[in-house]
């Protein structure tokens, strides 16, 4: 006879195998670039544990061939895509990369063009996340162009997560998200939320029409992106791929790059031992 109980007993959570480990660290490494060594299995596990729930599957086994399903690849690879990867930011992260930027950057740029401001400075924030760094690069951006009625500009954001693109499309925060934020760039760009009980803040529309937000995949062999850019923010990523993909991916960068154009990168990070023709101008900073 059936113990009653049974029924009741809570579902164990399911458990990845080595063998399920291995293909699922393949794809992500040739889909995303990022190196998944065994001693990530456990965050694996646990980061795809919602991926089942959501899914309403039992075993890991049956998930993963779901997801190399026709079905699962249009559906569900990019869910995957979203719960492997990671979004740590904030606004004015590394703030000597903007002080570089409006010093040495920026006005070495305007003097190369002489009298040809048609187009606009273009900068793409390469792994945006939610947002902080487009954002940030739009206030640094606008501060610049006060007393310069000639200067546009113009921020591609881009990231391979669709979930932390809809936050940063949103440009609603948590209030004490903006902290690193100087007071009085707070009260010029940030809109307080209606409601008084919920202390949230909207990116002002000025920014926001500043900043276009791309899904973007570095491993791709065509990122999409026709402009040629004078500055490229792509920080605290390539911390995630090995020396091969950063090869791969610092080309890109350079090929995307006008002449005497700008490369940051992230404080943790360097170009060293990698062959591209990039010269460093500062710390974190390089030029082509």
């Amino acid at each position: 006879m059936t113990n009653s109980h049974d029924n009741m007993k809570p579902r164990l959570p399911a458990t990845l195998s080595d063998r399920e480990f291995h293909r699922f660290s393949g794809f992500i490494y040739d889909h995303t670039g990022i190196k998944m060594p065994p001693a990530k299995k456990t965050m694996l596990e646990a980061r795809l544990q919602k991926r089942l729930k959501a899914n309403a599957i039992a075993s890991f086994e049956e998930y993963s061939d779901f997801v190399f399903s026709p079905e699962g690849r249009s559906t569900e690879l990019i869910h995957l895509i979203d719960v492997v990867t990671t979004n740590k930011t904030d606004f004015f992260r590394e703030p000597a990369h903007f002080e570089f930027m409006v010093k040495t950057a920026l006005p070495t740029i305007l003097e190369s063009r002489g009298d040809v401001l048609r187009d606009p400075i273009r900068i793409w924030s390469a792994g945006c996340s939610t947002g902080e760094e487009p954002y940030t690069l739009a206030m640094v951006l606008s501060e610049f162009a006060v007393g310069r009625p000639d200067f546009r500009a113009s921020i591609t954001a881009s990231d391979i997560c669709t979930q932390v693109l809809q936050t940063a499309k949103a440009a609603i925060y948590p209030e004490e998200r903006t902290d690193p934020i100087p007071l009085n760039l707070k009260k010029k760009y940030l809109m307080r939320s209606r409601e008084k009980t919920r202390s949230l803040v909207r990116i002002a529309p000025q920014l926001r029409s500043l900043v276009n937000f791309r899904r973007i995949n570095f491993m791709d062999d065509d990122l999409g992106i026709t402009e040629k850019m004078d500055i490229i923010f792509c920080r605290n990523v390539v911390i995630y791929f090995d020396k091969p993909t950063q090869q791969t991916l610092m080309r890109k960068f350079h090929k995307q790059l006008k002449p005497g154009g700008y490369l940051f990168i992230g404080h943790s990070e360097t170009l060293s031992g990698l062959d591209v023709d990039f010269k460093a101008v500062a710390s974190t900073v390089y030029r082509k």
